[in-house]
Formats: C-alpha cells, structure tokens, sequence
C-alpha cells in the first residue's frame, strides 16, 4: 500500500505575502501593528468577548497578538485578516484560525465591530474567504464551530454555504461555562469534467 503524502506542500502559504482581498465592497488585509487599538476594543465589547475566550487588558497585548498572527502566516497555520470598509476603517475580523495544508483543511473564525453588525459584513468576509481558500490556496474541505448561543454566526454559516454538520456537546469552556457548539463545514465542489 503506498502512503498518503500531503494533501498541498509546505509553501503552499508562505512563498508570497498574505494578499489583499476584494469582498463585495469590502477589503480583507493583514493586520498591522497599528491596528492594536481596534482590536482592543474589539475585545472588550460584549459581544464579541462573550464568544471569544481571549481577552486582553492593554494595547501591547493586541500588538504581540497581531505579531503572532503574522508569524502563523509565516508558519502556515493560520492566517488572519483586518475586514476593512472602504474607506480603510477596520470593521472586523475574518481569519482561518487554524490551517492544516497536509489533511487539507481549516477553520474559519470571524467577528464584527458592534456598530457594523447588520450591514452583511461577516457574510461578505467569510465568503471572500472561502473563495480564496478553495479557489487560490486549492483547500479541500473548511469548517467552523460557534456557541450554540450565538444565533448570529449560525445564520453567517448558513449564508455562506456550510452546512451544519452537528452539535458537539459541551466542547468549548467560555467564561460563562462550558458551551455546545455548533459545527459547520463546506467542500470544495468537484471540478466538472466534460467528455
């Protein structure tokens, strides 16, 4: 039996810089040292802390975290996006938390800035994701999971076209207590071949 190799090489991220991309009136960029205030904020507003189990309490906190999140870049196992309007306001957040380019997966994660929400930013983001992920990088199958409380990203998932899978029951501790959640996934379509 011949073994399984990966399923897209190393490098399949990392020999270019992360690219900008167009989502419906929207830009997703890396973030930037200089973004740190937003996602501060971002942090502290209940309605995103509530479903995201990090916090921080200073500027330098989110300037190391964004660091990371360009090492993970580098890494190639996660990338992570600035959602920006056009004007160049940061409004939100789209990333692929977790990459696995052997299996060929990964995992979206989003959130959007409370006085954005109700304008198809997540929607708009996650679909510009999915796009690049299946269309540039050639990912097989991506996947998210949120509270079951969190009415609104089911909706987000809905939207974009992953299907709900199941409920994995009490699988994420949030500071309120443990949590079922929801788990999304959506695969790449077959290519048609015509004869």
């Amino acid at each position: 039996m011949t073994a399984l190799g990966p399923y897209l090489p190393r490098g399949t991220l990392n020999r270019e810089e992360q690219p900008v991309l167009d989502a419906d009136g929207l830009f997703l960029r890396p973030w930037a040292a200089a973004d740190a205030a937003v996602v501060l904020k971002a942090y502290s507003e209940p309605g995103i802390s509530r479903y995201n189990r990090r916090s921080m309490s200073t500027e330098e906190e989110a300037v190391e975290w964004t660091r990371g999140w360009g090492v993970r870049w580098q890494e190639e196992t996660g990338a992570n996006w600035a959602v920006c309007a056009g004007d160049g306001r940061v409004v939100g957040r789209a990333a692929l938390s977790r990459i696995n380019l052997y299996e060929g997966d990964g995992e979206l994660g989003y959130w959007v800035l409370w006085a954005e929400r109700g304008k198809s930013v997540a929607p708009r983001a996650v679909q510009a994701l999915k796009n690049w992920a299946f269309g540039t990088v050639g990912l097989k199958r991506l996947q998210l999971s949120h509270s079951v409380r969190n009415e609104a990203s089911c909706r987000v998932a809905r939207k974009t076209g992953f299907d709900l899978e199941g409920t994995k029951r009490s699988a994420l501790r949030h500071a309120d207590g443990w949590h079922d959640m929801h788990l999304h996934a959506v695969v790449r379509p077959q290519r048609s071949t015509s004869t």
